[in-house]
């Protein structure tokens, strides 16, 4: 599969000046700027940017930023999956992940979120994929949001709509093992039919896997 990427970008007018979101950027570009000490929810601040930079110019991977003139204060990241989580059983090329999604407090009333999804969605090639994204509550920001947990399920799929994900079912037992986690999915109209059934066996492996069992006794 040729993973090809265009670059897309908009401007987000906010009360502390105008945020440029863009994207997918190169290795190169993400060193043209800083990194957001405020950026932590997943490591710390400069280990997350070097993560980042290792995805970049993965052939799938793809990061969308906002940033400022010179400070990146938000981003998204696409890749295929971890291969020891179950979204990699099949291999399938056609699937990349939405994997972290961030924004520092100072603007997260800006919708630079829904922002970064939609600059994601303009590039004509995601509608070879299906993408992903699983949601737990116990990534959430709870604390520094004073939502409950449904309020911010809420909110969650709010701003995943901007992108065009939606909840979808499956039996994953992480997903399941409490009801205010999800699986959000959006499905690109060029991906081929089969591939649509795979994934279908994916989201229900467990079912699957149990059904083999028992015709294989």
């Amino acid at each position: 599969m040729n993973h090809t990427k265009t670059h897309h970008a908009i401007e987000r007018k906010t009360n502390d000046g105008t945020i440029v979101i863009e994207g997918p950027v190169s290795e190169k570009t993400l060193n043209q700027y800083e990194f957001h000490e405020q950026l932590t929810a997943f490591r710390p601040p400069q280990k997350q940017f070097e993560a980042l930079k290792s995805i970049a110019d993965l052939p799938e991977g793809r990061i969308i930023i906002a940033r400022t003139e010179d400070t990146i204060i938000g981003y998204v990241t696409y890749l295929h999956a971890d291969p020891l989580e179950r979204w990699s059983e099949f291999n399938m090329e056609e699937l990349i992940v939405l994997g972290a999604v961030e924004v520092i407090p100072a603007y997260r009333s800006a919708k630079i979120a829904s922002g970064l999804l939609e600059v994601s969605m303009m590039d004509e090639y995601m509608e070879n994929y299906i993408v992903i994204s699983t949601e737990y509550y116990w990534h959430w920001d709870l604390d520094g949001t004073r939502l409950s947990i449904w309020d911010y399920r809420k909110m969650m799929e709010k701003m995943m709509a901007k992108g065009g994900l939606t909840p979808a079912p499956t039996d994953d037992p992480e997903i399941i093992s409490h009801p205010a986690n999800c699986l959000m999915v959006r499905i690109g109209k060029n991906v081929q039919e089969a591939t649509i059934k795979q994934f279908d066996q994916l989201r229900f492996l467990t079912r699957h896997q149990y059904r083999s069992m028992r015709e294989g006794l």
